[in-house]
């Protein structure tokens, strides 16, 4: 099974990741609701489209794996868990409450269908190129997803990793990147330029592509595609807070939750959004 149950079409499912995330990140008053915007079309084609997998037995060992390796971005993960069947939707309502199940980072613990706690940003493509490594050797069909920030792009340890893929011609392995432009302290050209971005992942021996990352054909063809043995990298031009057109590209929905008739605008133009 790899169809959300409650929903006609991935346009649906991404429409209501992102009104799940601004209801969320309001009553919780958490950050992030910018980057979750931004990965809501990923995160839909991947689980409405692409992925293998089945909400009623989480560790299917064949199941495909999803890595969110900007864990920051977890509100947007658990409403797709959520609408794709892996636990009650009512669990979104507890989202970074004292002592609830859906902590402010990813969390596995107690989290039907999250594989891995992130957080600390460059933990998620080594992991999952572990993953992917573990799969190869015992001759598991299952392929590895990972979505990074291009904040943690920064890190060196997500460099060894993407080192460490095409040397094991990890063929089941693809990297999303989220590319908005924007991490915690302002415009990644400013922080730290990572252009040329694509060419540094091609150089590395990733075959890699560029596209936009609310392009939801765009996305499904790209993420359907498999070279067996190299691992793919897809630069995903993406917009900061896409969806709102007071969060778009706005360096502060990273920190600030909407509240009253801001929350009420957001969801409005959610709603009508395509």
């Amino acid at each position: 099974m790899n169809r959300p149950p409650h929903h006609a079409s991935v346009a649906a499912l991404a429409k209501q990741i992102r009104r799940q995330c601004l209801l969320m990140t309001n009553r919780a008053n958490a950050s992030h609701i910018g980057s979750c915007l931004s990965a809501a079309d990923i995160l839909a084609v991947l689980y409405g489209k692409v992925m293998r997998y089945d909400p009623a037995r989480p560790d299917w060992p064949d199941r495909d794996r999803f890595v969110l390796s900007k864990g920051h971005g977890c509100a947007a993960l658990y409403a797709t868990l959520a609408e794709s069947g892996f636990f009650p939707p009512a669990w979104l309502e507890t989202y970074y409450q004292n002592g609830a199940q859906l902590a402010g980072h990813a969390t596995h613990k107690g989290v039907p269908g999250v594989e891995v706690s992130t957080g600390s940003l460059g933990h998620g493509l080594p992991l999952s190129a572990g993953m992917a490594l573990a799969g190869k050797r015992d001759g598991r069909p299952y392929r590895v997803f990972c979505v990074l920030s291009d904040g943690e792009c920064d890190e060196g340890s997500t460099w060894e990793a993407a080192l460490f893929a095409p040397y094991h011609r990890l063929g089941n392995l693809t990297v999303i990147v989220d590319y908005n432009k924007i991490q915690s302290l302002g415009r990644v050209s400013e922080v730290l330029d990572l252009e040329p971005l694509a060419a540094k992942w091609s150089a590395f021996g990733w075959a890699t592509s560029e596209l936009n990352g609310h392009d939801l054909g765009a996305l499904q063809a790209a993420l359907e595609r498999v070279e067996p043995d190299r691992p793919q990298c897809i630069v995903a031009h993406t917009v900061k807070g896409k969806g709102v057109s007071f969060m778009e590209d706005k360096l502060q929905w990273h920190y600030t939750a909407p509240k009253g008739d801001e929350l009420t605008k957001a969801l409005a133009e959610v709603e009508a959004g395509s």
